[in-house]
């Protein structure tokens, strides 16, 4: 395990790592693939917006807005169509709102037709306009479903 050195009698110093180690160690950092993109409150966008992944609104927007997750801040004003997976409503839209799961928190003023497949409105919240419930986007799924609650 030891070895003397043959000059000074002391034990020879072991490698602490190993190649295996070294090879597992990660040679540059990880990057986080889900930060949600941030439009600050000081910010006004004049046009359309499309994002792949998570948005978060603090600011103005005049246009449409098309993402995964979209998150209208309290200060935010958004005039034009929202559309995305899931929707949190804190500030003010002033047009549609398509979504998979909207949520209208107790600071929400939305003027608008609201497009979901679920809604949830908190106690508080101002929603002017019609709520429609959309059908399932798997129409293969909907149709099993039917026959076997009608047996």
């Amino acid at each position: 395990m030891f070895s003397k050195d043959s000059k000074s009698g002391a034990p020879a110093p072991t490698p602490t790592s190993t190649p295996a180690a070294a090879a597992a160690e990660p040679s540059r950092p990880a990057t986080r693939s889900s930060s949600p993109s941030i439009i600050s409150r000081d910010l006004t966008i004049k046009g359309d917006l499309t994002c792949a992944g998570d948005i978060q609104i603090d600011g103005v927007i005049e246009g449409d807005v098309q993402s995964r997750s979209i998150t209208v801040g309290e200060g935010a004003e958004i005039k034009g169509t929202i559309a995305g997976e899931d929707i949190r409503v804190c500030g003010s839209v002033n047009g549609e709102v398509k979504g998979h799961s909207v949520v209208l928190a107790k600071t929400a003023k939305v003027t608008g037709n609201v497009m979901h497949q679920v809604l949830a409105i908190e106690p508080g919240a101002f929603f002017e306009g019609q709520c429609r419930r959309t059908d399932s986007a798997r129409p293969d799924r909907a149709a099993k479903e039917r026959p076997a609650a009608a047996g």
